[in-house]
Parts: C-alpha cells; structure tokens; sequence
C-alpha cells in the first residue's frame, strides 16, 4: 500500500511471541539476576534499580545537559535468546548471558527482533504492557560485563570495544509501562507492531 508520495507503507500486524526469562537488577551493580515474575507500574519494574518516571540526561542523549532530569523511556531491557546467540559467535564466546547485559526481559519467537519498530505494543496475560522505545545500542559498559562474566574469555584485551561492534544490531530493544501488572516468565506475548512508513525528510 502507498501513501500519498508514494513510498510504500508496511501494515500494521499483530502475533504471538514467549517470555522465556524474567531478571531483576536489585544489587549495587549492572547485572541481572533470575526472578520467576517482575511486577511492573507506571515508575518502571518494581526493585529494579532503572525503575522511575524520571532519569538523569546521560551520553545518550547529548542535547540536554549531563544529569538533567527527562523522561525515562529506559525502563525495562528486552533482548531474544537468538541474537545473543549471534554475539556470542561474532565475539567467538561459548554464550553471552542477557544477565551480563542487564536485562530485564529475554524473549523468543520474534525474528529480527532488534529491528521492531518504536511503538510497537507488548502486551502480557498479567495485565503489563509495554511500549517499545528503540534499539538499546551498545556501549562499552555492557561489553566488560561480558568480559567479566564470560569464563572462556581468558582476559583478553579489547573484549569491550569488539562487544559494541558484534552487537549492532542485535543488542535489543529498551522499553516503558504503559500499563500496570505482572510479566511471568513463560508467558505468551501478544504483539502489536504498528503500521510502517518511510519518512522523505522535510520538503
């Protein structure tokens, strides 16, 4: 279907998806550890050390001042069982754990799942819904988590740079409630990807 320029628009969709592990980040430190639920409000995954309404400005987004409070659309971390499974082979490591990358949520049965569209609705049988808010891009921080936490990385050197490049791509999506309840490992996910279009820029 076109729109009124003529790039083509892709509809909308809808299917079904699992949550194959639910993890909460409730020490001092990056890592996530297993739950069998998380309950989540409005300020984010109840425990979890990037829950709020609010978030300090940080490199991500360099046009506010460092520290100034915005809006946390970081609120829960999402990575697919298979596109670890993609870095760890680039990275030539036996696995790469989605605990050493602080996430909250590991699904299954979407392909290509890092390229899901922002707006794209998660919605869960515990009442919890989800809005995606983009690709989770890699950074360093989360390649020494890796290093750290991978036994067959043997110390080696630059582990961290080469993590944010296997990674592109594949690292995930961070998210926020949009609606209150419960996420239960082993659930079925109902997802609503919205309809697609290509934006030609200003005219």
């Amino acid at each position: 279907m076109d729109d009124l320029f003529g790039v083509a628009a892709v509809p909308a969709s809808r299917f079904k998806a699992r949550l194959a592990r639910t993890l909460l980040a409730d020490g001092d430190g990056f890592v996530t550890r297993d739950v069998p639920a998380l309950a989540v409000t409005l300020e984010g995954v109840r425990g979890d050390r990037h829950a709020g309404h609010a978030r300090p400005a940080d490199s991500r987004v360099p046009w506010y001042p460092r520290g100034a409070p915005i809006r946390n659309c970081r609120q829960v971390s999402l990575v697919a069982s298979d596109e670890l499974a993609r870095i760890a082979e680039r990275l030539g490591l036996e696995e790469v754990r989605p605990e050493w990358l602080g996430a909250n949520l590991v699904v299954e049965g979407i392909a290509d799942f890092t390229r899901l569209p922002p707006g794209t609705r998660l919605h869960f049988p515990g009442g919890a819904a989800l809005a995606v808010e983009g690709e989770n891009a890699p950074c360093r921080h989360a390649g020494a988590a890796v290093a750290d936490g991978a036994p067959d990385a043997g110390g080696r050197a630059g582990l961290d740079l080469a993590f944010v490049q296997a990674a592109k791509g594949l690292r995930g999506l961070v998210a926020w409630v949009e609606r209150e309840g419960t996420l239960t490992a082993g659930d079925e996910i109902s997802v609503r990807v919205p309809e697609q279009r290509l934006w030609r820029g200003a005219r």
